[in-house]
């Protein structure tokens, strides 16, 4: 059989990281619009703002998503994380082909959109 007439699940294997899956996820989580950054803070000294944080674990079959995350305030909670839930799973799926078993949020901060910004 020549190489064109190969299928290409037949070519090789591809291993994508946990590093990449993680930032697949985090990436999704912040796109969703009520998803906001927050202060990043280090014994007390300012480090920017981050977004939504993810942990892994469970196979690629079976991908356990845990996200720590802070949404706008006020916001509805439940609509947004079920957001934020299908778009993790169906970026994973889309993008690295994994199967997502459980999507586990954590709503860790509300932050107010018109909230003063504070000097660090």
């Amino acid at each position: 059989m020549s190489e064109q007439a190969t299928a290409p699940e037949e070519r090789g294997r591809l291993d994508i990281d946990r590093s990449v899956l993680r930032k697949i996820a985090e990436h999704a989580a912040d796109r969703v619009p009520d998803s906001r950054p927050v202060r990043r803070r280090i014994a007390g000294v300012g480090l920017g703002e981050h977004g939504s944080h993810a942990r892994l674990s469970g196979p690629d079959a079976e991908l356990r998503v845990s996200l720590d995350l802070a949404l706008r305030y006020p916001s509805p909670v439940r609509e947004t994380v079920r957001t934020v839930r299908h778009r993790v799973e169906s970026d994973l799926e889309r993008l690295a082909g994994c199967t997502v078993r459980s999507v586990d949020v954590t709503v860790s901060a509300l932050v107010s959109d018109d909230a003063p910004a504070r000097v660090e």
